[in-house]
């Protein structure tokens, strides 16, 4: 059984690592959608593991860029985003415990949501870029998302892409982002005593994967522009969102 789980989830974080380190996110919604509309593994087990496969993923995608990086807007994005950790993982529990139905019912809208929020607009440089309040907010949206299921990006992803920024920086502060957001709920998890030995296994057999793939979209990219990523990443999340309602309610 371990075999014919470990298998395809392999295969789901090959493909949302080579989204995320290409277009900077959807690595969490991609492998969470799936990975739950199939039922390989409980909600919050692939939440752990996606924090690790996301921490390996931002630091070998952000090694020699973090220079180019606003650092108070990522700081101000990581205040809002901690105390919004504490409130998702509250969620997490009381919802997986005991409503299990509507935790996968808010999944798939956030994914949905978040496919609709990617398309919308996409980055120009005429724009004025956001007040800090915007961040510290879209951070405890994203927290309360990472929380609950490992993938704040669609709060980051709708404040980001509406930011005088090109697109490959925009990835940039994503990843960073991520990165820190990763670190801070695998402490979160672990205080609680939510860490097991299967999470930690399926995360370090993951890990290799998650290098190579890593290694061979930033070494070559793909012959798309980011924006033609982005627009794949949305279908796919759509495609994902959708099932999950329609398993969900069935």
């Amino acid at each position: 059984m371990l075999v014919e789980t470990l298998l395809p989830f392999m295969a789901i974080i090959a493909v949302a690592t080579y989204v995320q380190s290409v277009a900077g996110f959807a690595l969490g919604m991609i492998v969470m959608g799936t990975v739950t509309t199939f039922n390989l593994v409980p909600i919050a087990f692939t939440s752990v593991v996606i924090s690790f496969v996301t921490l390996i993923n931002s630091i070998f995608i952000l090694k020699g860029s973090i220079q180019q990086l606003n650092k108070r807007l990522i700081l101000l994005t990581v205040a809002g985003m901690l105390p919004g950790l504490i409130i998702g993982l509250t969620l997490l529990e009381f919802l997986s415990s005991e409503y299990n139905q509507m935790l996968q019912n808010i999944l798939g809208i956030a994914i949905i949501g978040a496919g609709i929020s990617m398309i919308v607009k996409s980055p120009h440089k005429d724009r004025q870029q956001s007040r800090e309040g915007m961040f510290f907010g879209a951070g405890t949206a994203s927290g309360i998302l990472t929380g609950m299921f490992s993938m704040g990006g669609p709060p980051l992803v709708y404040i980001f892409y509406r930011q005088p920024f090109t697109l490959n920086l925009i990835r940039l502060y994503l990843l960073s982002i991520f990165f820190v957001s990763s670190i801070s709920r695998i402490t979160m998890v672990g205080i609680q005593g939510g860490l097991t030995s299967d999470m930690l296994l399926f995360a370090i057999i993951c890990i290799p994967v998650v290098l190579g793939v890593s290694w061979i979209a930033k070494r070559y990219p793909p012959p798309i522009s980011l924006d033609t990523m982005r627009k794949i990443a949305f279908c796919m999340l759509m495609v994902i969102g959708v099932s999950l309602l329609i398993n969900s309610n069935h």
